[in-house]
C-alpha cells in the first residue's frame, strides 16, 4: 500500500519505517487477542527495538487511522505529527452469534466469503482497471496460516472499543495533522471529512481528485507533494 509514498519520502532524505500488523502481510500471526493494545504493543515495540527514540510522524490509512490515533492518545510526547490517509476509527457494536460460535464463522468464511476477499479490495479503487495485479498481490497473505483466525480475532477483541472520546481528545492537542480524502472514497465517504474536520480543527485537508480509498496509489503525484510539504 505505501510502496510509492515510502520511495518519495526516502528519496527526499527522511527516515522512513514501514511494517505490517502482526496477523496481516508477512508479518507473524500469534494465537493472540488482536486487540488494539496488541498493535499498540507492536509499535511501541518495532520503535524500541530500531532505537527511535524521540518524536515520530506517525501515518495511517484506512483503520491505520485508528491505531496511530490510540498511539498519539496514550503516549502524546512520542508524536510529533499525524497523516490520516482515508482515515477509519473504531466504534463499539454487537456481535451476535460471532463470538458465541467462532467455529462455525470460521467454517462459512472458508466456504463462502474468504475467497472473494482479495476481489473485493479492487473496491478501494476509482480507477480498478488500472491496478489488475491488486486481488493476486492480497492472496499472497492468505496463503499463511492464521491470517483468518486473527481476521475474527479483530473483528472480536475491538467490538467494545469505542474510540470516538480518543479522536476528541487528539483532535485537541496542539500537533500538526494532515488529512488526506480521496473525493471517490466508496469505503469511508469523503462526506464524512466534513465531521472529522470539526472535530480536529487544526487539521489541514487535502481533498484528491479521481481517487478512491487508496490515494496514494492512483495519485502518488499528489499525496507523495502533500504529505512532503506537510513534513517539511
Amino acid at each position: 500500500m505505501w510502496d510509492p509514498t515510502f520511495a518519495a519520502l526516502a528519496d527526499t532524505g527522511l527516515r522512513v519505517l514501514r511494517y505490517d500488523y502482526y496477523g496481516r502481510g508477512y508479518s507473524d500471526r500469534p494465537d493472540v487477542a488482536y486487540s488494539q493494545d496488541l498493535y499498540i504493543r507492536q509499535l511501541t515495540e518495532l520503535l524500541e527495538a530500531v532505537s527511535i527514540k524521540g518524536p515520530v510522524d506517525l501515518a495511517g490509512v484506512s483503520l491505520g487511522a485508528s491505531v496511530i490515533t490510540t498511539m498519539a492518545d496514550r503516549y502524546p510526547n512520542r508524536v510529533r505529527s499525524l497523516i490520516y490517509v482515508d482515515p477509519s476509527f473504531r466504534h463499539s457494536f454487537p456481535l451476535g452469534m460471532t463470538a458465541e460460535w467462532p467455529a462455525v464463522w470460521n467454517f462459512l468464511t472458508a466456504l463462502l466469503d474468504e475467497r472473494g476477499w482479495a476481489d473485493e479490495q479492487l473496491g478501494d479503487f476509482s480507477h480498478p482497471e488500472r491496478f489488475p495485479d491488486w486481488p493476486d498481490r492480497y492472496r499472497v497473505q492468505l496463503r499463511y496460516r492464521g491470517f483468518r483466525r486473527a481476521r475474527l480475532s479483530e473483528f472480536v477483541s475491538n467490538a467494545d472499543f469505542e474510540q470516538v472520546p480518543e479522536v476528541q481528545r487528539v483532535g485537541r492537542h496542539p500537533r500538526p495533522i494532515l488529512l488526506i480524502w480521496g473525493k471517490e472514497d466508496q469505503t469511508v465517504r469523503f462526506s464524512e471529512s466534513e465531521g472529522l474536520t470539526k472535530t480536529m480543527p487544526k487539521a489541514q485537508l487535502v481533498a484528491v481528485e479521481s481517487a478512491g480509498h487508496l490515494p496514494q496509489l492512483e495519485r502518488p503525484d499528489i499525496v507523495n507533494q502533500a504529505i512532503i510539504e506537510f513534513l517539511r
